[in-house]
């Protein structure tokens, strides 16, 4: 894997109340080959308004997303990992497992 692969992770903190009230979905994501894949995966879960957490499980090549479902939907989230992957060299798919 080359270093121009490398991706900052992007910050971004929920309260626990806020977390433990949130909706939660698994998603199953294609396509990830190394932890630089995975965190821009979920940088492009977090970038979304209404998304409060994403931890994405390279090895499982799952994603645990907490969101408010009156701002974002399963489909946003899946468009969300697919664009995160659009720079011609990645190419990330998703698909919801639960809702």
């Amino acid at each position: 894997m080359s270093d121009n692969c490398h991706v900052e992770p992007i910050q971004k903190s929920a309260l626990d109340h806020v977390i433990q009230s949130a909706n939660r979905i698994l998603l199953s994501v294609s396509g990830m080959g190394c932890p630089n894949c995975a965190t821009r995966v979920r940088n492009g879960l977090l970038s979304l308004d209404g998304v409060h957490d994403a931890e994405v499980m390279l090895n499982m090549r799952m994603a645990e997303v907490y969101f408010d479902e009156k701002k974002v939907s399963a489909e946003m989230l899946v468009l969300a990992v697919a664009e995160a992957g659009n720079d011609g060299r990645h190419n990330y798919q998703a698909q919801a497992i639960t809702a």
